[in-house]
């Protein structure tokens, strides 16, 4: 800052004039928050999540607040990155740090719906129906369209009607068991979300 001698004594006098005044109690009276307001995750229960976005699989720490009780639903209140998670470190994508807004729209799908041949409507099913619903369909299909042997007579032990899409952010062992149980099925159509 560039300064001539009449500026600087100017600015020492403001300076000195103001020390003397705060010295004799002419000083402003410090000001004092009326309420001190509580940190808003005191009394919430955190839980530890995989964000269902893309395939990098970052760790999520979900804040619910709500009573304990026997089928007391919590309310998700607060999610950010988990810090100690290896992925991640505690960082969001845009997508991650939005998973609020997700999880309370309510176009959300919560329950699973089947829609009857020949019907334009969904019509919700319990979860009971649903999986039996899928293993008896997957059962039908493969017991009718089940390639034992090819042209050669070779043993081939496989299904080609179906395909199956796995979950990224799922662990090792989750994706060596599901890997096992499709393969044992006999199905070839089998992908990882990473890749689409």
């Amino acid at each position: 800052m560039d300064m001539n001698r009449r500026q600087f004594f100017k600015v020492a006098g403001i300076g000195l004039g103001g020390s003397s005044l705060a010295a004799l109690g002419m000083a402003p009276t410090p000001a004092f928050a009326e309420q001190v307001r509580h940190f808003k995750l005191t009394h919430t229960k955190e839980t530890r999540n995989t964000c269902p976005y893309c395939s990098v699989g970052c760790g999520l720490i979900m804040y619910s607040m709500g009573d304990e009780g026997k089928n007391v639903a919590q309310n998700i209140i607060h999610i950010e990155g988990d810090a100690d998670h290896p992925v991640n470190r505690g960082t969001l994508c845009p997508k991650g740090a939005g998973l609020l807004d997700f999880i309370h729209s309510p176009n959300r799908l919560k329950y699973p719906e089947v829609r009857k041949p020949g019907s334009n409507e969904w019509t919700r099913i319990s979860w009971d129906d649903a999986m039996d619903r899928i293993a008896r369909l997957v059962k039908d299909d493969r017991d009718a369209n089940f390639i034992a042997e090819n042209e050669k007579g070779e043993t081939v032990n496989r299904l080609l009607t179906i395909g199956f899409l796995a979950a990224s952010a799922s662990s090792n062992e989750t994706g060596y068991i599901t890997h096992k149980v499709v393969r044992n099925l006999g199905l070839l159509g089998f992908d990882n979300q990473a890749r689409v």
